[in-house]
């Protein structure tokens, strides 16, 4: 059975370490926790699931935002299904829950960025998902 919710407490996020960590590959878990923690608090980020079962397969890390040009928003920070199960549709049923949270939040669209290398995950969101590509994002190390 496949449901989905809101991980809020140090132990579900604890449970979601495995799986995460397959995204974030540079994160032990003592320091995935730590940030984990500071983005809830400071960033109102939440962290939803999807299980199948009783076991985590996929989560969709978010965080509502608000930008001059663009208005209120929901970003979507981290996304990964464990590679085990991918293909069947839980990063489409994630995005799709984050979105539902947004609408219901009053946030006007979903917003995320993807590595340049990731074109499977590029053709998943244009052509699956319905993102559009705007722009380009840039980062300078200071």
């Amino acid at each position: 059975m496949i449901h989905m919710k809101q991980l809020t407490t140090k132990e579900e996020w604890a449970e979601a370490y495995p799986v995460m960590s397959e995204l974030r590959t540079d994160l032990d878990k003592e320091t995935y926790l730590q940030r984990l923690e500071a983005c809830v608090q400071k960033e109102s980020y939440m962290l939803f699931a999807l299980y199948e079962g009783t076991a985590i397969r996929a989560l969709c890390g978010a965080v509502p935002r608000v930008s001059i040009h663009k208005g209120e928003y929901l970003w979507i920070a981290d996304l990964v299904t464990t590679a085990p199960c991918r293909s069947k549709g839980y990063g489409k049923l994630l995005l799709d829950y984050a979105a539902d949270w947004a609408r219901k939040a009053g946030l006007g669209f979903v917003s995320l960025s993807s590595g340049l290398q990731r074109k499977d995950a590029h053709r998943f969101y244009t052509g699956k998902m319905g993102f559009a590509i705007e722009s380009y994002l840039f980062r300078k190390t200071v």
